[in-house]
């Protein structure tokens, strides 16, 4: 006799960060995923394909589902999470904030919070720290955030026909050692720049200008110049892409991945010289994922 036991399926899109001068402001949302299959058990467990070798300090969709009970002061009925993954760790594409994401999704569904989505945001932020790669996960497409008042406020913009074609090296590369590698403060000159080169960016984006969209994005002063170190041939990468038809290249958040963007119909062109040029790095061909994180019921059938 089968035993026929409800359950979920959250997906929930990696994302690349900053875009250049966009600095902790910035997501765009990206073709990678993190599936979650969720089933109310008798103990809580996480299990995973390909097996992630972390510990259970270590396991963000832990750590954010216990941190959650103790904030609404709850006891969630526990669950089997299997997880599949795209997105590799510690890359710069967003493994932590898609975790995050997801897991904030579990316990929406496990305490029947019927959380609107921004609380989603202003909860996933407050364990990612800023909002950029947590708001494209849980929005799709790009999106713009900023802190004012206690609240993250965010703006998502139509943003379309573009590729993404992202170099992965084979090391990890976490946030807060690259943060250690920044400047503790800029001059008002630095900052006044920086921030005109964001905005000339989202401008060109709007209009489609790539030429102007890559030129905003090479001008990084928050961020890029003082990570460039973290991966060496950054400027050999920049030249091969953009010779090979990318406009704009510039690192994945806190790196090490570097992400080259391309006019719909070129990522192709793009991802296959790279390949050829840096057979050492992984190159994938991405695109913008316009949905952001998504919550499916499931029927999980047992003998």
């Amino acid at each position: 006799m089968k035993e026929y036991k409800s359950g979920y399926v959250i997906k929930v899109p990696g994302s690349s960060a900053n875009l250049g001068p966009g600095f902790d402001s910035i997501g765009l949302a990206v073709t990678k995923y993190v599936t979650l299959f969720v089933q109310y058990a008798e103990n809580w467990r996480f299990t995973s394909v390909p097996p992630l070798l972390i510990s259970e300090e270590d396991n963000i969709l832990l750590t954010v589902c216990s941190e959650l009970q103790k904030l609404w002061n709850v006891e969630a009925p526990p669950a089997h999470v299997h997880i599949m993954s795209e997105i590799p760790l510690a890359r710069g594409l967003g493994s932590s904030a898609a975790a995050i994401v997801g897991a904030i999704e579990i316990m929406n569904i496990l305490c029947d919070k019927k959380l609107s989505p921004d609380e989603k945001l202003q909860l996933a932020a407050r364990f990612e720290g800023h909002a950029d790669n947590v708001a494209a996960s849980l929005y799709g497409g790009l999106v713009v955030s900023t802190y004012k008042n206690g609240q993250w406020e965010y703006v998502k913009l139509p943003v379309t026909d573009l590729e993404m074609v992202v170099v992965v090296p084979d090391f990890e590369g976490k946030t807060k050692d690259a943060r250690q590698l920044l400047p503790d403060k800029l001059s008002f000159k630095e900052a006044v720049l920086g921030s005109s080169h964001a905005n000339v960016l989202l401008g060109g984006l709007f209009m489609k200008d790539w030429k102007l969209v890559g030129k905003m994005m090479e001008s990084d002063v928050f961020h890029e110049p003082y990570r460039q170190k973290l991966f060496p041939k950054l400027p050999q990468l920049r030249e091969a892409a953009k010779r090979a038809g990318s406009f704009g290249v510039t690192i994945s958040g806190a790196g090490p991945t570097v992400i080259c963007f391309c006019e719909r119909g070129k990522g192709r062109t793009v991802q296959n010289e790279l390949s050829s040029e840096f057979p050492e790095y992984k190159v994938e061909l991405l695109e913008i994922s316009q949905v952001g994180s998504e919550v499916h019921s499931n029927i999980y059938c047992c003998v």
